[in-house]
């Protein structure tokens, strides 16, 4: 009846939901999750640590799979409602967007880290060089194809999907190319992040399993704050002795060179000074401390600088990496659904499992290009520099003023010059040439 009040029941549901807190469970539900969840927390380790040692290519394609499901599943959890799901074209638009996204970004990288080779082939030159014009042009055709597909009567909500998936190639795609310029660093930059926020996972839920009593935030309603804490404690001192065994095999600290090294291939590399311990003076207070329980004189001690990084990385993923799962939580709550899938027994989704690893891979690398990466002039950049900046004149008398230094140097045989010569060119770059001594 319109006089009839309604009860502030009905109104305030999600502030009545009650919360049961996992040390509160009961036994056999509880233990039963439990069981659950670390068979298939191994099962995943498991085939994660067989990935990453059948290569760099394989562990790349990974992450390109999983950020994949991860936004086919964010995309199906805002096409609930039958009216938004059936819009012409969308699913066909949003992988198409996909396909975009990821060939703009994974040809950045490529070109980036393999300039020696994409700059001197024939086929691939025009495409590194066009490369962002290119993707350009494929997004505004995306662009201009959902503008065509506008129905009227559905203009809010075909734009509401529009600006949601966006959402989701900039949080899923874009931080996900960032962990794979992680690996072509070198795997330990990919390896010690994911690992810490797997740890942290792990230990935040164990310690919330036995010992959780206080509620941390809302938007996840079982996290406690002695599992945030435990989970941090546990997670800070896995990571100190994690990179010290990781920085010891140079599968893991070299950068890559060729995507079809393993880890069984005879690899080496410059170490990076980051990966050397040197010796730090303790202070005062410390040497005293150590003496009184020790009846020691310790005055310094070894560590390796990545080791005081991976502790910074460790905090970060223990008090911020976290709030990307709040944040998916927040996103599961929006849209009231318990997880964003189930293909994860115990775990939910993809997305419920990776909801912190993009953030934590996001900030790995620009951690990694703000404090750590030493930038020195390599052959690529050198040569694309030459390729991009010289004439071919300028290119043709570099290549001869280098050869005639190897052959001063007596590295290479005098023949050399006369066989790279003029009389090496081709018909085309005969007329290059006398068209540019033409025209000045």
């Amino acid at each position: 009846m319109a006089g009839k009040k309604r009860s502030p029941k009905n109104n305030t549901i999600e502030a009545e939901e009650k919360v049961t807190l996992l040390a509160d469970e009961a036994s056999k539900k509880k233990w039963q999750n439990w069981w659950v969840r670390t068979i298939t927390t191994f099962m995943m380790i498991g085939a994660f640590f067989f990935v990453l040692a059948s290569g760099h290519i394989w562990v790349i394609l990974m992450v390109i799979a999983i950020s994949t499901v991860v936004y086919s599943e964010v995309l199906q959890i805002a096409q609930g409602p039958a009216k938004d799901s059936n819009f012409r074209w969308f699913k066909t638009m949003s992988w198409y967007f996909l396909v975009t996204t990821t060939y703009f970004l994974y040809g950045e990288s490529i070109i980036y880290y393999f300039q020696s080779v994409v700059l001197v082939d024939r086929i691939l030159l025009p495409f590194a060089t066009h490369h962002r014009f290119i993707s350009f042009v494929l997004y505004i055709i995306g662009f201009m194809f959902f503008v065509t597909n506008l129905k009227k009567g559905h203009y809010k909500r075909q734009f509401r999907q529009f600006g949601w998936m966006h959402m989701a190639l900039i949080l899923v795609v874009f931080q996900s190319h960032f962990m794979v310029n992680n690996i072509l660093e070198g795997l330990i930059w990919f390896f010690i992040p994911t690992s810490l926020v797997i740890c942290n996972d792990i230990f935040a839920y164990i310690c919330g399993f036995f010992w959780g009593r206080n509620q941390l935030i809302t938007l996840s309603p079982k996290k406690t704050i002695e599992g945030f804490v435990g989970g941090w404690i546990c997670t800070m001192i896995f990571g100190l002795l994690w990179s010290t065994l990781l920085m010891r095999f140079d599968y893991m600290i070299c950068p890559v060179k060729d995507l079809s090294m393993s880890a069984w291939s005879n690899i080496s590399c410059p170490v990076n000074p980051v990966f050397i311990t040197v010796p730090w003076k303790l202070p005062d207070t410390c040497i005293t401390i150590f003496k009184t329980l020790l009846h020691k004189d310790i005055r310094e001690i070894w560590i390796a600088p990545l080791q005081l990084h991976t502790l910074v990385m460790a905090c970060f993923a223990s008090l911020v990496a976290p709030f990307g799962g709040f944040f998916a939580s927040g996103v599961k709550r929006a849209f009231n659904v318990k997880d964003f899938g189930q293909s994860i027994p115990g775990h939910g989704g993809m997305t419920d499992r990776m909801d912190c690893q993009f953030l934590m891979g996001f900030f790995a690398s620009i951690y990694y290009q703000s404090f750590i990466k030493t930038y020195q002039m390599s052959v690529g950049t050198l040569l694309s520099s030459i390729i991009n900046n010289l004439s071919l004149p300028d290119q043709l008398e570099l290549l001869e003023r280098i050869l005639t230094y190897f052959v001063n140097q007596g590295i290479l045989d005098s023949a050399v010059l006369q066989k790279c010569g003029a009389s090496a060119l081709t018909e085309s770059a005969r007329q290059i040439l006398e068209a540019g001594v033409t025209s000045m």
